[in-house]
């Protein structure tokens, strides 16, 4: 049977319009013996139909038991195979590793990888052209290939110009020459269709044209779709990526649907007298037997010397163990560490734990403070190596729940470092490891509601205001399809008309296309040996990032180790908090020193007094708070994890509550299910809980339990977990749960679909909350201090910081040209206590550099604008901004006053040697009487320059106006030492010293 070993999938993006996954499942009903995804310059869509072809496999082998077991299968079959499906498959197509090879000459040729030593020379090849290029780009020469070791075959492409004509098409001739002898007896050249009336003609050249090269020619549809009907939707692909509408694409569009993936009857039938071109391409097929399951990743040793990863790993653990129980770990404690290090060592994981280990102590050496979160993260080993400060004595987590035999798979591990200094753990790892060992992941940004809606209707020709009503009002509809037209009336739009119906349809086919790569938000992929010969690396947008072509569900799928480095804000929160707190007050804490379970702490977020507190700051959250009334660590963990799409969706919410409130009676559905929700009073709320409710409730085998887990990824681009629907109610009605019940269980995995939350993530989130909290409660001026140095972050604005602070009693002192610095900073009070001083982060466009400028040259003080201008060195500008912010108030310097000689100061040209003297004569000028500001205009300038503002509230201005009866005196919110009185009719407006 026919090999198709040329096909462009949408990975060639917006280019190819069919999935992998599609030219696989198309390929196996027309009885293809194997295809070839050739994208350009890529292999970022190989995984994709390899995991297809797996998935497909699985499905013929179910179907086979079937038979064997009850016969011929006619309906009904396995709930997730369309009997359709069943009927048409009967083998899977073999899958080759390919890439399309472009030059910048435009020399194109396709290689294929027939064995490992292949692949590594095709990733290597690719790597080398985009590492020469930027983000998107892959700049390689006929020299590159040439350079190419064996385990590659090559198809030439033949030059679109036709051979014998001169210019570019004699150059191509003479590079394939070149080719054609460094790989003599390992390249065809292919002959395809071009649907445009002179085929066999043009049949006829390309096998003249392989003669004269000393090549066979080979058999392709060069399929840029795996059905004819997607034809339009490619014309629309084009249009985006030229920039311009459909009906201006001229001889670019499409001129049919012939361009698609083809049996090998068809084939034979197009290439008559040059069929045999079917049968090479057959024959290559068969000799190409490499398959990327044979990929063997490697982690990294992590070991030096005759020390090996068993022995550093138990090592460690052990001298962490005396670190975190200085007054010894209990016989519990010891047994579980003895366990979990047997585990691991039968599993072979210890490079991993190694890795992740190593990667946290360089953080802690360089003072990032940083926390391990994930499966395996809440372990006595991780622990014990310093990933976590989570004790493994909190909670009831069973490390086999994530490091198990039954699990063909590396543990997770995500660690969180600070947001300011990531960037230093992630360039250490390329240091360490060099950029042909690590590389971050990517992630595929996939066509969703907006974008598709934008650019498909700006292809299609719809006006902007119709892609904008669309956009607005009809984009989140796309979940539940069949609502689209009457929101379309709504919005005065006609769904009936035959451009937006098309439109329209195109719109929801695209949904789900790949758009471009980006690179994942820290997930590393690190090995033993040379990445790049395991996958493709290439430059990110971001300087000194590089990434491969694969997404966490490819490596996922193939197995490879990622260690994810995230950053949290928080983190630099607590740690600069941390600083303070040992600045000022000589206490000395870290995440697992602070004091556990403080009552005063838990009556603090019992009555939702969370602002600024780590994931307990939302409404929604805060709302909560005083329902849960958490009293112990533990509810701290339920707390995070509650208020989430999951419960939510799920109606777990409620009855937890009651539950817990003593107002409904906890009960389980069965003792079975009481061994999985009983320390959640019955009620699932985590993602493991769902996983096991689906083993033990539906009676999910391990393998399909970790597919359900799988397709919980966050926006799963491709099918949905509702395919497991009838499969988990069947399951849970056989065992006799009430459907009800099911129905809402479902519901919650459903919710874990687009944000699924492990406990052990809502176990390591749950310390940092307690953390923020204890800081908050204990230290607010401090805790508020460290806030607003870490932002942006968080809910909330630098205002509404301030004034939560200021309502627990911290003195907040405004932005001062002569104690201020760049960050905010705690100062001595009159009382013994400390004061908040704003810092120069708070004025809007102010630069760093200019504040450090500031502070270098205030020796004893400024005494005037002009003195600023002088030591500081600072343009009018910049003084003009810090004038606006009125920091010059301390020097007796109004906001006004100091604009007026900010202004005073864009006239002079040079800095004068001596100040107010030429020629020996001083210069006079009459002092300017400005008209003094309000109470109102000072408000309204703050915020304009700050953001925030230390006098009264906007709104205590307009209370007397807003506030029915007699008038009532605005409350401020610091005292002050002159009666307020309400403004004239206020003139909002930015102050002019003009």
């Amino acid at each position: 049977m026919f090999a198709e070993l040329s096909i462009t999938s949408n990975f060639t993006f917006l280019t190819g319009a069919s999935h992998p996954e599609e030219y696989m499942e198309r390929a196996a009903t027309l009885g293809l013996s194997a295809i070839a995804i050739a994208d350009t310059n890529s292999v970022a869509g190989i995984v994709r139909a390899w995991s297809e072809a797996k998935n497909l496999t699985r499905q013929l082998r179910e179907r086979a038991g079937l038979e064997a077991k009850n016969g011929p299968i006619g309906p009904p079959v396995p709930d997730h195979i369309t009997h359709q499906r069943a009927q048409i498959l009967s083998h899977v197509p073999h899958l080759i590793p390919a890439a399309k090879i472009v030059t910048d000459t435009g020399f194109t040729a396709t290689a294929l990888a027939t064995n490992r030593q292949g692949w590594a020379q095709l990733c290597r090849l690719i790597t080398t052209g985009r590492r020469r290029a930027p983000k998107g780009a892959c700049h390689l020469t006929l020299d590159d290939l040439l350079g190419c070791q064996d385990g590659l075959h090559w198809l030439l492409h033949p030059a679109q110009q036709a051979p014998s004509s001169q210019g570019s098409a004699g150059d191509w001739l003479s590079q394939a020459h070149r080719l054609a002898r460094r790989f003599a007896g390992h390249s065809h050249l292919l002959i395809s269709p071009r649907y445009d009336g002179q085929d066999q003609e043009y049949f006829t050249q390309i096998a003249h044209l392989a003669q004269s090269l000393n090549m066979p020619t080979l058999a392709s549809a060069l399929p840029i779709m795996h059905h004819g009907r997607r034809r339009k939707l490619a014309d629309v692909v084009t249009a985006i990526r030229q920039g311009c509408r459909v009906d201006a694409l001229g001889t670019r569009a499409q001129a049919n649907g012939e361009q698609r993936l083809r049996s090998d009857m068809d084939m034979r039938h197009i290439l008559g007298p040059h069929a045999d071109a079917v049968d090479r391409a057959t024959q290559l097929a068969d000799t190409c037997t490499f398959d990327l399951g044979d990929l063997r990743y490697e982690y990294p040793s992590e070991v030096t010397g005759a020390e090996t990863a068993p022995q550093r790993l138990s090592r460690l653990a052990h001298e962490g163990l005396k670190w975190r129980y200085p007054h010894g770990a209990s016989d519990k404690v010891k047994k579980l560490l003895q366990h979990e290090l047997t585990l691991i060592g039968k599993l072979r994981y210890e490079p991993y734990f190694l890795t992740v280990r190593d990667i946290v102590a360089f953080a802690r050496e360089r003072g990032i403070l940083c926390q391990g979160r994930g499966s395996a993260a809440n372990s006595v080993v991780c622990y014990c190596l310093g990933v976590t400060s989570v004790s493994p004595e909190i909670g009831t987590m069973v490390f086999e729940r994530f490091v198990s035999e039954a699990r063909d798979e590396p543990p997770d591990i995500d660690v969180d470092f600070e947001h300011e200094r990531r960037e230093e753990v992630i360039q250490h790892i390329y240091d360490r490891y060099g950029r042909h060992r690590a590389g971050l992941c990517a992630t595929v940004i996939h066509y969703r509601g907006k974008r598709a809606i934008r650019e498909v209707g700006s292809a299609m020709g719809l006006s902007q205001d119709t892609i904008g009503a669309l956009s607005s009002q009809l984009w989140e509809f796309f979940s539940t399809n069949g609502l689209e037209e009457q929101r379309m009336r709504e919005i005065g739009l006609d769904p009936t008309d035959h451009r937006l119906k098309l439109t329209m349809e195109l719109i929801f086919e695209i949904i789900g296309f790949p758009r471009h790569l980006s690179q994942h938000v820290g997930g590393f992929i690190i090995t033993e040996g040379r990445l790049d010969e395991l996958v493709p690396i290439e430059n990110a947008t971001m300087e000194d990032r590089t990434v491969i072509c694969w997404d966490k569900d490819d490596i996922d799928a193939l197995g490879i180790l990622k260690v994810d480095v995230l950053s949290l804000g928080m983190l630099s929160c607590i740690r600069k908090s941390f600083d303070l707190l040992k600045l000022h007050h000589n206490q000395t804490h870290t995440l697992a020193t602070l004091p556990p379970e403080d009552p005063a702490v838990y009556d603090m977020l019992c009555k939702a007094d969370s602002i600024g507190v780590f994931q307990v700051e939302s409404r929604a959250q805060m709302n909560f708070l005083p329902r849960m009334k958490p009293r112990t660590f533990y509810d701290l963990v339920i707390e995070v994890a509650i208020i989430r799409p999951g419960p939510i969706q799920g109606d777990m919410v409620h009855p937890y509550i009651r539950r817990r409130n003593g107002e409904e009676e906890v009960s389980f559905p069965s003792d079975e299910l009481g061994t999985v929700l009983g320390k959640t009073l019955g009620v699932p709320l985590f993602q493991e809980q769902a996983m096991q409710i689906a083993i033990v409730g539906a009676g999910f085998t391990p393998e399909q339990a970790d597919r359900l887990r799988r397709s919980l990824a966050t926006f799963k681009k491709h099918g949905n977990v509702s395919e497991f629907r009838a499969l988990f109610l069947r399951g849970m009605r056989n065992k006799g749960y009430d459907e009800d019940f099911a129905n809402r269980c479902f519901s919650q995995i459903e919710g874990f679909g687009s944000y699924g939350f492990p406990e052990s993530h809502a176990a390591s989130f749950a310390l940092l909350v307690y953390a923020s909290a204890w800081i908050k409660h204990h230290h607010p001026g401090i805790f508020a201090c460290a806030l607003l140095n870490s932002q942006p972050m968080g809910f909330y604005a630098p205002a509404q910081i301030v004034r939560d602070a200021r309502e627990h009693g911290v003195t907040v002192r405004p932005v001062c040209i002569n104690t201020s610095f760049w960050d905010n900073v705690m100062e001595p009070d009159e009382t013994g206590g400390l004061a908040l001083r704003l810092g120069f982060r708070q004025i809007k466009g102010l630069s760093e550099e200019d504040a450090q400028w500031i502070a270098a040259g205030r020796g004893n003080g400024y005494q005037s604008v002009q003195d600023l201008w002088r030591r500081a060195g600072l343009d009018p500008a910049t003084i003009t901004r810090l004038a606006e912010a009125d920091v010059f108030r301390n020097i007796s310097l109004t906001r006004r006053a100091a604009l007026w000689e900010a202004k005073a100061l864009t006239t002079r040209k040079t800095l004068p040697l001596f100040d107010g003297d030429i020629d020996g004569e001083a210069i006079h000028e009459p002092a300017a009487h400005l008209p003094a500001m309000t109470e109102g205009e000072q408000v309204v300038e703050d915020y304009v320059a700050l953001r925030l503002t230390l006098r009264h509230h906007p709104v205590a201005l307009l209370r007397h106006i807003l506030t029915p009866g007699p008038s009532h005196k605005p409350k401020a919110y610091v005292s002050t030492t002159k009666p307020y009185t309400p403004p004239m009719p206020l003139p909002f407006t930015r102050a002019n010293p003009d």
